[in-house]
């Protein structure tokens, strides 16, 4: 009889923690479950944008930028320490203002900022929020389908949705800025928790 108590009692237990492994899995959002898959995967997708990519060097982007400017693709950005780009495959004019986030003078992220040009109070479909759906239209052609809407992103303390995909290492979250402008933010995944100290350490300082 103790016997069978002891084997009765040994299934309830594997039950249970067959259904508890089964609940905690399940509770993992659709993005926490995709991440861990795809740098599971141990594939990287590095490549970004305009012949830019992760692990680039600074020399190497300054000299491609210096490249791409005399042929008239780039110019100097919002601030001195940005770069401008134009962008045709919109359905209305718009620009890309970028400047990449370096770990140990190697591309780890790249923050890019886009805007319509002729945004105005009065033009209200030129504002973040067609933007945005836009912005995620024209990533789908350059990086193909698969971007996750995330509802009210309590980490980015954002009142609208953000988007994302992640390829591998390659993470790209678009989210709005403010009333006019998006925000399209890479990250190299492997390299996150040393961005997020850097990028802590240089906020201290200011």
């Amino acid at each position: 009889m103790k016997a069978k108590n002891i084997n009765k009692l040994s299934l309830v237990i594997v039950l249970l923690l067959g259904i508890c492994c089964f609940f905690a899995c399940n509770s993992k959002s659709e993005y926490h479950q995709t991440v861990e898959r795809e740098l599971a995967s141990g594939v990287r997708y590095d490549s970004l944008f305009f012949g830019f990519h992760f692990g680039m060097s600074s020399k190497d982007f300054y000299d491609h930028c210096w490249k791409m400017n005399k042929k008239g693709s780039f110019r100097q950005g919002a601030t001195n320490h940005t770069v401008w780009a134009k962008i045709v495959e919109l359905d209305y004019p718009a620009g890309m203002d970028f400047y990449p986030n370096f770990y140990e003078d190697k591309i780890a992220g790249m923050p890019v900022t886009f805007t319509y040009d002729s945004w105005a109070p009065w033009n209200k479909h030129l504002g973040a929020d067609s933007l945005k759906l836009d912005v995620v239209e024209l990533l789908e052609k350059w990086y193909g389908k698969g971007f996750i809407k995330i509802k009210n992103p309590a980490k980015l303390k954002l009142a609208g949705d953000a988007y994302v995909k992640v390829d591998g290492n390659r993470r790209i979250t678009v989210y709005n800025k403010d009333d006019t402008k998006v925000i399209v933010d890479y990250i190299d995944l492997t390299k996150k928790e040393e961005m997020e100290a850097l990028l802590a350490e240089i906020k201290k300082k200011k």
